[in-house]
Order: C-alpha cells, then sequence, then structure tokens
C-alpha cells in the first residue's frame, strides 16, 4: 500500500493510548485498530480532524505516501 498510517508514532509521541483517543474523539477502539493498521479504504475528514485535534497534529503528521517499489 502506498499510504502509510503513523498513528502509532503520533499516539507515543503524546504518550496517549488508542483506548484514550478513541473515547475523545468518538469512535469504538476497533475502528480506530482498523485506523492504526491500515485496513480501511478511507477516512472521513471529520475523524482526521478530531484526530489531529485531540494529538495536536497536522494530518501529514498521520499519513505518508511511500511508492510502491
Amino acid at each position: 500500500m502506498a499510504i502509510v498510517v503513523n498513528l502509532d508514532v503520533m499516539l507515543a509521541k503524546r504518550k496517549m493510548r488508542s483506548k484514550e483517543l478513541a473515547e475523545t474523539i468518538g469512535i469504538t477502539e476497533a475502528n480506530l485498530s482498523l485506523l492504526k493498521s491500515g485496513k480501511v479504504k478511507g477516512v472521513r475528514f471529520e475523524t482526521l480532524d478530531r484526530i489531529c485535534a485531540a494529538l495536536q497534529c497536522q494530518p501529514g503528521d498521520l499519513l505518508e505516501h511511500k511508492p510502491d517499489a
């Protein structure tokens, strides 16, 4: 996959647990886990906005494009 989700990295930098983030942004831990693993085909801008607000980061801190080799 060409898009890499770096949510784990930002959670570690902010010393926040997945459960806390899920509660803060109003999604289930299961959905957050799917997002962290990159097993989703898309993410709503509203959800991305809430994640960025909670983690005090930019979308580019969470998503990275890595071209296929």
